[in-house]
């Protein structure tokens, strides 16, 4: 037996006995936030397990609460994980944005401090980024960070700042040198959400929800030892923390093998009917065939990237495929539950209704913004021309 093979069965073994019944198929995922209690008791207990194992972030070093597995070793515990439909002990930007920026721009200091905290669930963060006029322009963002000796008092505003309420801390960028090109004096600072200098509001949408926020500044505080990379030189870290943000990698560890409300074949089968265990409909059981079809190639192509990284590293300009490709399949894929379920698909509000049709009209809603955050796909598509395809401008 190989050492790969080994690790398959000894996963395979621990994860079948430390899995609690309330922690497979859908339900609650822990967030690490302080400001949400965790509901589901198998919920909290799973991330327990996990994190002292080190499944919460396998791959990044022991010392900071990692496994240090290797890639070949994620992509078994990965498929492991969604033979016994288990779901991800942990989500949120702490392991899947800042972790990562943290593990290559970080100090000694930083990483002690705040790599272990993530690793166990203790806290949650949220990304200080856009501005009410440095959206695609991110560069001519205006949040000052001004040095005042053992720390820097910041004032501005960011906006669409996801999951800002919930959220224990902040990755920021800030301009520290307003008399240089706009991308020299940027830099890359770490901040509480719980100090008298920030304030939040968040922002309702038409989907109904509140995911984002408005976030001000008013004398906040940025300690000097929580300035990650140099001086003026955060702009390399922010780009570097949004190819971790775009890979879409992330959701490979989830291990979760239906979606919340069931898969597009059951939905169909509900809605439009099956005839010889088929959905009834030609034209809707090709749209879900396809998209089944498209959504598989996404996840073996992103799990190929997973198996062909250096040591489970996220890639660079490519992962703007990623983020292009992902999000449209998830918009396609709200529109077609929508049309799966007819006139059930449209529903806002009344008896008629079930709490899942209802989530899923709010969903289809917010789905619509997916092609907007984190990068429009306009810009990605600018990114692949001429990061990955080298065209000419």
């Amino acid at each position: 037996m190989s050492a790969l093979e080994e690790f398959r069965s000894e996963a395979r073994a621990w994860l079948e006995e430390n899995c609690p019944p309330g922690a497979r198929g859908p339900g609650e995922v822990a967030t690490g936030s302080t400001k949400i209690k965790i509901q589901n008791s198998d919920t909290r207990l799973w991330l327990e397990r996990m994190a002292e194992k080190g499944w919460t972030v396998p791959t990044w070093p022991s010392a900071y609460g990692g496994a240090d597995l290797t890639t070949q070793e994620l992509v078994v515990l990965i498929d492991e994980m969604r033979q016994i439909q288990a779901r991800s002990p942990l989500m949120g930007m702490g392991t899947s944005l800042i972790g990562p920026t943290l593990l290559e721009y970080g100090t000694d200091d930083q990483k002690a401090r705040h790599l272990p905290k993530i690793a166990r669930g203790e806290l949650s963060w949220c990304q200080g980024y856009s501005e009410p006029g440095a959206g695609s322009d991110l560069a001519s963002l205006r949040t000052r960070a001004q040095d005042n000796g053992d720390h820097f008092l910041i004032n501005g505003q960011k906006i669409w700042t996801s999951g800002a309420q919930s959220a224990d801390w902040m990755f920021c960028l800030v301009r520290t040198d307003p008399d240089v090109p706009k991308h020299e004096g940027i830099s890359f600072v770490l901040l509480t959400m719980d100090q008298p200098g920030v304030t939040i509001k968040p922002i309702k949408l038409i989907s109904g929800n509140s995911p984002f926020c408005e976030t001000f500044f008013d004398n906040a505080i940025a300690k000097k030892e929580d300035l990650v990379g140099e001086l003026n030189k955060g702009w390399t870290v922010g780009k570097r923390l949004l190819q971790h943000e775009r890979s879409g990698m992330t959701a490979l560890v989830g291990g979760r093998t239906q979606e919340l409300e069931g898969t597009l074949q059951d939905i169909a089968k509900q809605y439009v009917g099956e005839r010889d265990g088929k959905i009834a409909d030609p034209d809707m059981r090709n749209k879900v065939l396809t998209h089944d079809l498209n959504s598989r190639a996404f996840r073996l192509t992103q799990q190929r990237t997973v198996e062909e990284s250096q040591d489970g590293r996220t890639l660079g300009p490519a992962t703007s495929i990623f983020k292009m490709y992902g999000t449209e399949l998830q918009q396609d894929r709200s529109q077609l539950m929508c049309e799966l379920r007819g006139a059930q698909g449209l529903g806002w509000t009344g008896e008629s209704y079930s709490k899942t049709e209802l989530d899923w009209t709010r969903m289809w809603l917010s789905n619509r913004a997916a092609s907007i955050y984190s990068g429009t796909n306009e810009i990605q598509r600018n990114i692949i021309a001429k990061r990955v395809l080298g065209l000419p401008d």
